[in-house]
C-alpha cells in the first residue's frame, strides 16, 4: 500500500536536515533504514499499481528529495565507503529496470513527471560512475548503458531531437522532458558508461560507428551554438555539456589506435574549426564562477570534457601550431586553468598547455612554474594519501599528465628545483611511468646530479638495464644511464670523421615512418649512403644509435611534435651535437 503523506513528508524532512558535515555519521546509523527506502522508491517506480500515487505533489517532492540526498551522498568526501554508496544506488533489478524503460517508451506526454524523476536517478548513477571509475560494475549498470545505447542513443528520435537542436535559437518549448531525457540523460549515461568500461568490449557498437552516426550533428550544434553562448538557458547548457562529454569519451576510445578520430577530424581545416568553436564557448568567463570543485554541475562538466577534446587533438591531429599562434585559444585556456577551482579542469587545461606550447611559449608566458608547481603539489599529496588519489583524482592520472610536461625545459628545471627527484625514486617501485619520467628529467643537468648522488638508484638502472624481461623496461633504463654517463663523449676517434661509413643518417621519429622512407629513397637514388632506422631496434638502442652518429658525416632530423616529445629523439639529437656532426633540420610538419 501507498504511504501517507504525514510518512513521506517526515522521511523528507530528516533527509533535507543531513548536510555534508552529518551525512556519513547518517548513512552508516541508518543504513538499513536507507536500503528500505531506496528499495521501495524503485519498487514505486516500476510497478503499475502505484501509477496513480506517482503523479501526486507529495509523491514528487519525496522523489526529488530522495534524488538530492542520493546526489550529495555521491560527492561526499567522507568516509562512507564507495561500496557502500553503489549499494545503496544500485539497488535496482533487471526486472524492475524493464518496466520502467516500457513505461517510459508507452507515455504520450512528452513532459511525464515520470520521465522527469527517472532521469534524475540515471543522472545521479552517471555522476556516481564517473566519479568512480574503479568501481566494480554490477550487471544492472551494464544492462542499463546497453539498453540505452541500442534503445535511445541509436534510434530515430535521438536523431530527430538533433536535427532539432541545430537550430540557432530554440524556445523553451522544445526542451520537454522526453527531449532532455534522450539528449541530456541518455548522452550522460552513456558517456559514464563508456568511461568506466573504455578497455571493455561490452559496448554494442565500436567507436567508429558511434561517432559515423553523431559526428554531423556533434559539429553543427557545436559551431551554431557557440556564437550564442550568452543566451543560452540551462537546459541547452545540460544538453551541449553532455554531448561534449559523450563526443569525449568516444575520442579516448579503443586506445592507441582511435580511428574514430578520422572520421571526426577528416580534414584539418574541420579541427582549427572545432578548437575555435569549443574555444568560444570556454572563453564565456560567466562559466568560471560556475565551475564547482566536484563535477556536480552541467558547467564543469562543459568546460572539463572541452578540455579534454582539446586535449585529444593536441596528442593526435598535429595542429600545435594553431594553438602557439591563436592568442585567442591560448589565452583562453590559460585563464581556464589558472581560474577554475576543478582540480580536474585545472589539470587537463596545464596538460594541454604543456604538450601544445612548447618550451620557449612556456617561458615567455611565464606559466611553467605555475604548472609545475600544481602537478607536483598534487602528486606529492596523492602519494601521502593512503588511497593515492589527490581528491577524486588518481595519481595515474597526475603522472601520466606529468609524463607529457616533463619533457619541457622548463618543467625539468622547476623539478630539479623542487628537489623531487627522490619521491619519484621511491614511487617508481609502485609506478613504472615514473621511469620514463626520471628519463626525460634526465636531460636536465641538475637533476643529472641528484640522480647520480643516489647510489642505490644508480645501481637499481644497472640491473635493470641487465634484465631480459621487460625489453620496454630496459630501452628506458639504457637512456637514463646514457644521460647520466660521460663515457659515450669520448668514444674512439677512430669511429669520428675519417672513417665514416654513411653520407647522411636520418633521424626520425617512427610516426614520420611513411615520410622519411620517401626521403631514404630520394638520396640513395641520388647515390648518398644512408642509414636509417626502418625497424625498432633491439638490445642497447643508445649504443647501436651512437655507433649510426659516429658513422655518418651528416644527420637530417626530421622535426615533428612526436619528435620533439620523444627522449630517444631527443637523445640522438643532443649526441649529434655533442659529435659535432652537420646538422640539417627537416621541418615536418606546420
Amino acid at each position: 500500500s501507498p504511504l501517507s503523506v504525514d510518512i513521506l513528508q517526515q522521511i523528507s524532512l530528516i533527509l533535507k536536515e543531513q548536510d555534508s558535515e552529518c551525512l556519513c555519521s547518517f548513512v552508516h546509523k541508518s543504513y538499513e533504514s536507507l536500503l528500505v527506502v531506496e528499495r521501495w522508491v524503485w519498487k514505486v517506480l516500476s510497478s503499475h499499481y502505484y501509477d496513480k500515487w506517482i503523479n501526486e505533489e507529495y509523491y514528487q517532492e519525496f522523489f526529488y528529495t530522495i534524488a538530492s540526498f542520493n546526489k550529495d551522498l555521491i560527492f561526499n568526501n567522507g568516509d562512507v565507503k564507495v561500496d557502500t554508496k553503489g549499494s545503496l544506488l544500485f539497488c535496482v533489478s533487471i526486472d524492475q529496470m524493464n518496466e520502467v524503460f516500457a513505461k517510459l517508451d508507452r507515455s504520450n506526454d512528452d513532459n511525464n513527471p515520470f520521465i522527469n524523476i527517472i532521469s534524475l536517478w540515471l543522472d545521479n548513477y552517471s555522476y556516481f560512475l564517473y566519479d568512480n571509475p574503479q568501481y566494480n560494475i554490477p550487471p544492472i549498470i551494464d544492462y542499463i548503458g546497453r539498453h540505452i545505447t541500442v534503445k535511445y542513443f541509436m534510434s530515430k528520435q535521438y536523431k530527430l531531437y538533433l536535427t532539432e537542436l541545430r537550430q540557432p535559437y530554440l524556445i523553451q518549448s522544445v526542451f520537454t522532458a522526453k527531449f532532455l531525457f534522450y539528449i541530456k540523460t541518455c548522452s550522460f549515461y552513456l558517456y559514464a558508461y563508456l568511461f568506466i568500461s573504455i578497455r571493455s568490449s561490452n559496448s554494442p557498437y565500436t567507436a567508429d560507428e558511434m561517432i559515423r552516426y553523431l559526428y554531423e550533428d556533434y559539429l553543427e550544434i557545436i559551431h551554431v551554438h557557440s556564437y550564442n553562448v550568452m543566451s543560452w538557458n540551462k537546459e541547452l547548457l545540460g544538453c551541449i555539456a553532455q554531448l561534449v562529454g559523450l563526443m569525449g569519451v568516444l575520442c579516448w576510445w579503443d586506445g592507441q589506435q582511435r580511428t574514430q578520430l578520422k572520421i571526426l577530424f577528416s580534414k584539418e581545416q574541420t579541427t582549427c574549426d572545432h578548437v575555435e568553436d569549443l574555444t568560444r564557448i570556454i572563453a564565456h568567463t560567466p562559466f568560471y564562477k560556475q565551475t564547482k570543485s566536484v563535477r556536480s554541475n552541467d558547467v564543469t562538466i562543459l568546460m572539463d570534457t572541452i578540455l579534454m577534446i582539446l586535449y585529444v587533438i593536441v596528442q593526435t591531429q598535429n595542429i600545435n601550431w594553431l594553438f602557439r599562434s591563436n592568442t585567442t585559444i591560448r589565452d583562453t585556456i590559460i585563464s581556464v586553468s589558472e581560474a577554475a577551482l576543478n582540480d580536474e579542469v585545472c589539470l587537463c587545461g596545464y596538460c594541454l598547455l604543456g604538450e601544445a606550447l612548447g618550451d620557449d611559449l612556456l617561458k615567455d608566458l611565464k606559466i611553467a612554474d605555475n604548472i609545475s608547481d600544481y602537478f607536483l603539489n598534487m602528486i606529492q599529496e596523492a602519494w601521502n594519501n593512503s588511497s593515492n588519489k589527490y581528491k577524486p583524482i588518481p595519481l595515474e592520472y597526475l603522472l601520466r599528465g606529468f609524463q607529457a610536461l616533463s619533457k619541457n625545459d622548463s618543467i625539468q628545471q622547476r623539478t630539479a628545483s623542487s628537489n623531487k627527484i627522490p619521491l619519484f625514486i621511491e614511487m617508481s617501485e609502485q609506478y613504472p611511468i615514473l621511469y620514463d619520467i626520471i628519463w626525460a628529467l634526465s636531460f636536465n643537468h641538475d637533476i643529472q646530479q641528484q640522480l647520480r648522488s643516489n647510489s642505490s638508484f644508480m645501481s637499481k638502472l644497472s640491473h635493470l638495464a641487465q634484465q631480459g624481461g621487460n625489453e620496454q623496461m630496459r630501452k628506458i633504463t639504457h637512456g637514463i644511464l646514457w644521460n647520466l654517463e660521460i663515457n659515450h663523449q669520448d668514444r674512439s676517434i677512430s669511429q669520428n670523421t675519417n672513417q665514416n661509413t654513411f653520407h647522411i643518417m636520418i633521424s626520425y621519429s617512427h610516426k614520420e615512418k611513411v615520410l622519411c622512407k620517401q626521403l631514404y629513397d630520394e638520396l640513395t637514388k641520388n647515390g648518398y649512403r644512408v642509414w636509417i632506422d626502418f625497424d625498432q631496434m633491439h638490445g642497447n638502442v643508445m649504443d647501436a644509435m651512437a655507433q649510426a652518429i659516429d658513422q655518418s658525416e651528416i644527420i637530417i632530423i626530421c622535426m615533428s611534435e612526436q619528435y620533439r616529445q620523444s627522449n630517444y629523439c631527443r637523445a640522438e639529437a643532443h649526441y649529434a651535437f655533442q659529435r659535432q656532426r652537420q646538422i640539417v633540420p627537416v621541418l615536418m610538419q606546420k
